[in-house]
């Protein structure tokens, strides 16, 4: 087992370093993975792995080895587990701290239907700072249903506890004699009161001195651990033990991220998510053509420490995504003003508003597919409220490698339909930045969302202004057809418009609209034109539907959008060419419409 373990951390080094991928988290998980696919009858036993950060090697014994070298690459290994990828991945996951709930499912469902198998959820440190998951736990220690959660746990302060005292404890009240003792006394106490509550509160002081399992234990689950999850022979015993136990358990044990690859240890966050690289030198800051246009982060994050530089009240949140939303900087520069709250999404939305009452500005960064996971906080604590907080929503519509979960499609459709909110969609840098500007001047909810990457490349002006809320801009004036584009789709639109002569305007605000210059343009063109990187269903593009039909304005109209399915991983190109958004594909879509239309048309003269 152990060169099993040794041959598995080589394979996911030289796989991973030539394709790129999450790395990290899987080198940790190395030893535990072995030990799972080895005591468990897998995928008869369910495994559940939280987010799937951690899950490469668990896709490498799997039947994947072969295929790892496309992980995140278009029609390859998709990057996290997936249902119907293999009979392996019980639970397609991208969020975390689902594991535990999806797991407890399963082990009830076994339990309800009278199936022998088990359940096991293996969370991480940071998926366990969610209020799903302590759900989770307060529901699991109730049900005595046989499901056990393991924590791998590599960032607490308890580490320093594993030892040799710390894993031949954890072994031993997993173990068959403290667990036969253990029940007979407490049939036999149980008659005694006062003895069995005596011997109760000694047990917990005794496991509470040594180990730090009281939370856990109280929630109605036996606690094991810490055990050292590198030492794969303590890791497989400890399972052993535990897999005879009836019942909710819960293991914990201390893993280290990058183990086994000095340089990933020495930086997990650097090599959390990593590009090719040769492994013998490790990742080397590479100089780039384009190192000139920042990314949409990068602008959030210089806006943001500008702002708080004239305005005290400016206080920033994330819901641990200070690298990802570009919040390194500001972190460093007003560590007063800076808030993380953990992977707490809904509680990053209330937060907020609390703030917002007592007189803060607050910014909440948060990815477009987060702020799904605290949308009744927005709705309930934010907008109902008037409250005048600004979401800066990265990573809106289609983000590439990190597939459907991750993918920003909805944002338009489900905050569009909310009173009181400003919603913007910048077609470039310049814009974006004084988009934010005018979001946290607002007195009220607004939000500005942009992609992952950067845009097309034009110069930001260091003086901030406010646009003048709910007013497009007309980029050209053509004839016969109007395009309206919203934010990332102005620029492949400039081509399409020149292409056919075509009058562009780049919306801006998908809430409130210019409803005036969208009658003008229904007026002086034949045909309108919609462009949209969020689904057609609810988006900008319907938006511009629902007034021409409340102003009764009987308009050809063609609505450009995410499909309606959902689209894989790949690169960020490859995901708009085959949602049909890149410029070859809109105009396409725009001569095919007026084609029929014209045929349409001919055949109604005849």
């Amino acid at each position: 087992m152990e060169q099993v373990a040794s041959e598995l951390r080589e394979f996911l080094l030289a796989s991973v370093s030539q394709s790129g991928g999450h790395f990290a988290a899987g080198l940790g998980t190395v030893e535990l993975t072995v030990a799972l696919h080895y005591l468990y009858n897998t995928p008869e036993d369910r495994i559940v792995w939280d987010v799937g950060h951690q899950a490469y090697p668990h896709k490498i014994l799997t039947g994947r080895r072969d295929r790892m070298h496309t992980v995140r690459q278009k029609d390859g290994v998709a990057p996290f587990p997936k249902r119907d990828e293999s009979v392996y991945d019980t639970f397609g996951v991208g969020h975390s701290s689902t594991s535990i709930s999806a797991a407890l499912g399963m082990a009830l469902a076994a339990k309800t239907t009278g199936e022998p198998r088990r359940a096991i959820a293996v969370i991480g440190d940071g998926g366990l700072t969610a209020g799903m998951a302590f759900e989770a736990l307060n529901h699991a220690g109730d049900t005595g249903a046989n499901v056990l959660v393991i924590l791998n746990d590599n960032n607490m302060s308890i580490s320093p506890n594993v030892g040799a005292l710390s894993n031949r404890f954890a072994q031993l009240i997993s173990g068959k004699l403290y667990t036969t003792v253990r029940e007979g006394s407490k049939k036999v106490l149980s008659q005694v009161p006062n003895a069995w509550e005596l011997a109760r509160r000694a047990e917990e002081h005794v496991k509470g001195f040594i180990v730090p399992g009281t939370l856990f234990e109280e929630f109605g689950f036996n606690y094991v651990g810490p055990i050292d999850g590198h030492d794969l022979h303590t890791v497989i015993n400890t399972l052993r033990n535990v897999q005879a136990l009836e019942g909710p358990q819960f293991l914990h044990i201390i893993t280290k991220k990058g183990k086994g690859y000095a340089p990933a240890e020495e930086d997990p966050v650097k090599y959390h998510g990593v590009t090719p690289f040769d492994p013998s030198v490790g990742i080397v800051p590479k100089p780039s053509p384009t190192a000139a246009k920042p990314s949409y982060s990068k602008i959030f994050g210089d806006w943001l420490c500008d702002m708080a530089r004239v305005d005290p009240r400016l206080v920033a949140i994330t819901p641990a995504m200070r690298e990802g939303s570009g919040l390194v900087r500001f972190e460093q520069e007003y560590p007063d003003r800076y808030f993380d709250v953990a992977i707490a999404e809904q509680h990053s939305v209330t937060v907020a508003a609390g703030m917002a009452c007592d007189g803060l500005k607050p910014v909440v960064a948060i990815y477009s597919t987060f702020l799904q996971r605290g949308y009744d906080q927005l709705v309930h604590d934010v907008v109902t409220q008037n409250l005048p907080v600004l979401f800066a929503l990265d990573r809106a519509g289609v983000v590439g490698a990190d597939g459907p979960t991750h993918n920003g499609s909805y944002d338009n459709s489900f905050l569009r339909c909310l009173p009181n909110i400003v919603l913007m969609a910048p077609a470039d840098e310049n814009e974006c930045r004084q988009m934010l500007y005018t979001g946290f001047k607002h007195d009220g909810p607004a939000a500005v969302r942009y992609p992952r990457g950067g845009g097309p490349g034009t110069a930001i002006e260091e003086q901030m202004s406010a646009l003048p809320i709910g007013k497009a801009e007309v980029r050209r004036r053509g004839h016969g057809i109007a395009i309206l584009a919203f934010g990332t789709m102005v620029a492949p639109s400039e081509a399409v418009a020149e292409s056919l002569d075509a009058t562009l305007v780049n919306m801006r605000f998908i809430k409130p609209l210019d409803e005036d210059l969208i009658v003008e343009m229904a007026e002086s063109h034949d045909l309108l034109v919609t462009v949209d990187e969020n689904v057609i269903a609810g988006g900008a593009g319907s938006a511009v539907n629902e007034l021409l039909a409340t102003r009764g304005i009987a308009q050809l109209i063609v609505n450009i959008g995410l499909p309606d399915r959902l689209l894989q991983h790949g690169s960020r190109d490859d995901m708009l060419a085959d949602a049909g958004l890149t410029s070859e594909h809109i105009e396409a879509s725009i001569r095919s419409y007026s084609e029929k239309t014209a045929t349409s048309e001919a055949a109604k003269t005849a």
